[in-house]
């Protein structure tokens, strides 16, 4: 059915459902492969100026141990199920056109992720990675929303 599937993930509630899901149909589909995309915004300070560059230096620390603990983790729930997937981090400006270009790489056809399912005010203050995948990406895309 699938090819490639494009797993991003974050360390969330909702990135581990899309997890379960993506495990299920690595399971259904034993041919089809699994990319796990954790995606690093390592600019956060940029408009800060060199003042912040310390803070920058254990920021980048910090995000990337995160990133390897989450794709470890996710590794080894794929390994238990008896599914292959391969984990790659990334760097990006936007966590949204990080996952657009991975999926674009790696000629993903499924996109499979959480929702943070943020409302209101947070949701037009912070905007929704989700919706901005959906309406930029050229391929499916499942959104995986907590208690679904």
């Amino acid at each position: 059915m699938f090819n490639h599937i494009l797993l991003p993930i974050d360390g969330s509630d909702t990135a581990s459902l899309a997890v379960d899901k993506a495990i299920a149909m690595g399971r259904a589909f034993p041919g089809t492969k699994i990319t796990a995309v954790y995606v690093l915004d390592p600019y956060p300070f940029a408009s800060a100026g060199p003042d912040f560059a310390f803070g920058q230096t254990q920021y980048l620390s910090a995000v990337n141990e995160e990133a390897e603990r989450v794709l470890n983790e996710v590794k080894q729930r794929f390994a238990d199920q008896g599914v292959t997937v391969e984990a790659v981090t990334v760097d990006a400006y936007a966590v949204w056109k990080g996952i657009i270009d991975v999926a674009d790489q790696v000629g993903a056809d499924l996109i499979i992720m959480g929702s943070h399912g943020r409302k209101g005010v947070e949701k037009l203050m912070l905007g929704s990675v989700a919706q901005r995948v959906v309406s930029h990406a050229s391929r499916s895309v499942l959104i995986v929303h907590k208690g679904a």
